[in-house]
């Protein structure tokens, strides 16, 4: 069987001539609001058609995908009857990004779950680098290894810390306790929402040098009610990276049968990042401490 870098390649060449074309012609795309309060258009359900249909090319038409347009509403059945290999798709994450000419933070996401546990991911955002170039990220959780445009690249966690967070939230959603304590402990916040996996790569991978503006790493992430397909790859990255990935009480994300067989698996917090700034969340977001 071919590897799974094999598959990456292969939709990096389909599909961003598919994201080129809907790009050009935003004008006349319709966009519908979900229940959820995200958009879908008809760039989300070409895009998954493609990857899903690569996906079972490459695995066998039997493969068992977790995606996040397939409109299940009831238990996933084929997931919960299979051995724990489950692919995660998120076909645009960043919808409300990529309907905007002028915004580039968006992505096509898919990550491999193997014994219930992510083992491979894959991140293409295709107008992220200068220039609007495509930027793509893979992760193999197994040899610890971080591809960042086909290049192998260090994690974040062996740089510098820069002192910002992710602390994206959801429309009406106040942390003003967080805030405070963050600034005061000299952290630099984003919160507003765009992509969460480009927000969780750049927890995992710098990727300042290929952006403009130069966009920086993040030493922690931190989301409420993260749905699977949001978060999957992310954490998959994160791991690969040696960060450390948890809940707002420190416990380990669930990762579980019945998990996963919900109709949208969502994880109650997640909380991602260098081990350090981690440990400053957990413990009352006082002072980061330094190592």
């Amino acid at each position: 069987m071919s590897t799974v870098s094999s598959l990456w390649s292969r939709l990096e060449d389909q599909l961003l001539p598919v994201f080129a074309d809907y790009r050009s012609r935003l004008a006349e795309l319709p966009v519908r609001v979900k229940g959820d309060r995200t958009l879908l258009t008809r760039a989300d359900i070409a895009v998954q058609e493609l990857v899903v249909a690569a996906i079972r090319d490459f695995d066998g038409p039997g493969a068992v995908v977790i995606a996040e347009e397939d409109k299940r509403a009831e238990v996933r059945t084929d997931v919960a009857g299979c051995d724990g290999r489950v692919w995660v798709v998120d076909p645009i994450d960043g919808t409300a990004e990529f309907v905007r000419g002028e915004s580039v933070e968006f992505c096509s996401v898919v990550c491999l779950l193997e014994d219930w546990k992510p083992s491979a991911a894959f991140v293409l955002a295709p107008e992220l680098g200068s220039g609007r170039v495509p930027v793509s990220v893979s992760a193999d959780v197994r040899t610890s290894q971080l591809l960042l445009n086909g290049r192998e690249v260090s994690p974040s966690s062996r740089t510098e810390a820069g002192m910002r967070v992710s602390a994206t939230r959801s429309r009406g959603e106040e942390r003003p306790g967080f805030d405070v304590a963050a600034h005061r402990a000299g952290y630099e916040l984003k919160t507003r929402t765009t992509s969460q996996t480009l927000d969780m790569l750049r927890t995992a991978v710098d990727i300042s040098a290929l952006t403009t503006p130069p966009l920086p790493s993040f030493d922690l992430f931190w989301r409420r009610k993260q749905k699977l397909w949001d978060g999957a790859a992310g954490l998959c990255m994160a791991t690969a990276a040696g960060l450390r990935s948890c809940d707002e009480r420190g416990e380990p994300l669930t990762w579980t049968r019945d998990f996963l067989s919900g109709a949208t698996p969502t994880f109650a917090a997640d909380v991602t990042g260098r081990p350090e700034a981690v440990a400053w969340f957990l413990e009352g977001r006082a002072a980061p401490r330094r190592s």
